[in-house]
């Protein structure tokens, strides 16, 4: 039976040159409403667990939420899901840095109006200021990740560094630690200090 996934699957492929008719069908059967365009898998993550805590099923409202591998292949997703493509409506996060791809690729696909989120840094920035590095050092203790941490702020690359800087530096020193984290931290929030960006992006769902 085709889910959210397979249309995941196939919009990736379709990104990576493959061919758009699977993604085509599949958006029409289930149906897909809307596209949430983020930069790894670890946004993706984060976005799933918020969306989880508000008791909302996305992929059952028509939103698929799909990695784009790296911001600099937004201009190929908007062409295939947005105005030029199947139509989707667009939305996402991005990074202050990231900002002129996406204005480029949203401009250039006649899809300008439609919203992106901004994170100052990166969300896991936006993450670790909401809970404050106190709160963040201890969920990573609680993960089990103690001894990982200390190693890490012994290196003297860390020295001189906020908390801050150090933590999210920290969460992408291992692969998936990021992944894991996302979850985590969004978890951990309270309602009231989800980060700007992230909450604006559900509500706008």
């Amino acid at each position: 039976m085709a889910d959210m996934g397979s249309f995941r699957e196939a919009v990736t492929a379709w990104a990576a040159g493959g061919v758009g008719d699977p993604a085509r069908a599949l958006a029409a059967r289930l149906p897909v409403r809307a596209a949430v365009l983020l930069e790894g898998p670890s946004d993706v993550a984060a976005v799933d667990a918020l969306a989880a805590s508000r008791h909302r099923d996305l992929a059952a409202e028509g939103v698929c939420v799909l990695s784009m591998g790296g911001a600099t292949s937004v201009g190929r997703f908007v062409r295939l899901l947005g105005p030029t493509g199947l139509g989707l409506r667009l939305t996402g996060l991005c990074d202050e840095r990231e900002r002129p791809y996406y204005a480029r690729a949203l401009g250039g696909a006649g899809a300008a109006g439609q919203r992106f989120f901004v994170c100052a840094a990166d969300l896991e920035d936006e993450l670790i200021r909401a809970l404050g590095p106190e709160r963040v050092t201890e969920l990573v203790r609680e993960e089990g990740d103690r001894r990982a941490l200390q190693t890490f702020l012994r290196q003297p690359a860390q020295q001189g560094r906020t908390a801050q800087q150090q933590l999210r530096r920290f969460l992408g020193t291992k692969k998936g630690r990021k992944i894991h984290y996302g979850r985590v931290l969004v978890e951990a929030l309270d309602p009231g200090r989800v980060p700007a960006p992230l909450d604006s992006l559900l509500a706008c769902l």
